[in-house]
């Protein structure tokens, strides 16, 4: 195997491996093109990656990569854009489709026509695939239409059976792809927790959010409150998963033999360590330079009554003068914030926690801890000239 120092690149090895993969714009899409890329990597891979936009600043600078701009919602431009891509060896969906709500038939319709439309431009052409992996969640294992019970803490494995109530768009996919694989390849199912990643197109950026919290009460001198429930201040009610984990979690199913399946093979993709918001909330706030002597104590963090809809309404318009004046890359503070996701998030009234036994079991090693996780990809987000 050849070395060029100069850019370390591998050369002189013929690409084996091709990838594709849909939603490389997101907190996970992006890891993992830069972890197939990589010159640490195994095997040499070429990359195709699809979104419907670039990122405004490309990170990926790479002769191996490939971005193509696709609308998968339209069949013609799908068609077109995609059967040209007939040296895919490994699919990777990493995207889903947001306009409606995520308990509604509308949003299994649209998921379901945006992977059809994919698939049905790529198996006829793409005769060496040998793995699909498909990227859902933890949601898998709840219905936002049941009511819970408060007291309920169930750690979910990957045998938990589906649930019967509302409208899960991930069982939409995983049927589909059982369909049109027909068991004649391996194909993965994934499903992380709350992802941490840093990305500039994804709906639910939990540590985007936090950052432009952060950095506004930076700004503004402001205290860097918690506004949630108790129960999800104090107890363990989410698992963190770190785009780092998720995406090599993809990269290990999809080319370790000894764990794939043609009936497809489940893995809950997490962190494998439990938090709490009170325990690592002021090493947040530190993080972004603010004072936390004035919050003496967990409990003066937390606020039941505060909404980060509420505080931060209004505050586009100082997000663009701390843009300008710090030189960021331009972004409106929508595009890293969602405000009504964390007012969510921290009254979410189920756990929503899993297990790593089967990962583990089979030899998957990478962990992580939540408040690592987030303090990396604060970094990584300064690093990319995102917030100051």
């Amino acid at each position: 195997m050849a070395i060029n120092d100069s850019n370390n690149k591998i050369v002189g090895v013929p690409v084996k491996c091709v990838a594709v993969i849909f939603g490389v714009t997101g907190l996970v899409g992006k890891e993992l093109a830069r972890r197939l890329l990589s010159s640490s990597s195994k095997r040499q891979w070429k990359v195709y990656g699809i979104a419907r936009a670039p990122q405004i600043k490309e990170t990926l600078h790479n002769p191996n990569y490939h971005f193509v701009s696709c609308d998968l919602l339209n069949p013609s431009e799908t068609r077109q854009k995609l059967s040209p891509l007939d040296d895919v060896t490994h699919i990777f969906w990493v995207t889903w489709a947001s306009q409606f709500p995520i308990d509604s038939p509308e949003c299994c319709e649209e998921n379901e026509a945006m992977m059809s439309n994919a698939l049905n431009a790529i198996l006829p052409r793409a005769k060496a695939l040998k793995h699909v992996s498909l990227q859902t969640g933890t949601k898998h294992y709840i219905s936002l239409q049941e009511q819970p019970n408060a007291k309920e803490v169930s750690y979910f494995d990957e045998q938990c059976p589906r649930v019967g109530t509302g409208h899960n768009f991930y069982y939409v996919l995983e049927d589909l792809l059982q369909e049109r694989l027909g068991g004649k390849i391996p194909w993965s199912i994934h499903r992380p927790g709350f992802i941490m990643g840093c990305s500039h197109r994804s709906l639910y950026n939990l540590v985007g959010s936090l950052c432009v919290y952060g950095t506004i009460c930076k700004k503004l001198n402001l205290p860097f409150l918690f506004g949630g429930t108790r129960e999800c201040w104090e107890e363990m009610s989410i698992d963190a998963s770190d785009a780092r984990l998720v995406a090599e979690q993809h990269v290990w199913a999809a080319t370790n033999e000894a764990v794939q399946s043609p009936r497809g093979q489940a893995f809950n993709a997490i962190n494998g360590s439990g938090f709490t918001w009170k325990e690592i909330w002021p090493a947040i706030g530190t993080k972004f330079g603010l004072s936390m002597e004035s919050l003496a104590g967990s409990d003066a963090m937390f606020d039941q009554d505060f909404t980060f809809s509420s505080a931060m309404a209004q505050k586009g318009g100082l997000w663009k003068e701390i843009v300008m004046q710090e030189g960021l890359v331009q972004t409106e503070m929508e595009e890293l914030a969602n405000w009504g996701f964390l007012d969510v998030l921290f009254r979410f009234p189920r756990k929503m926690l899993g297990t790593r036994h089967k990962v583990d079991g089979l030899g998957f090693t990478v962990r992580f801890q939540a408040l690592d996780s987030i303090l990396y990809w604060i970094d990584v987000m300064r690093q990319e000239k995102l917030i100051p």
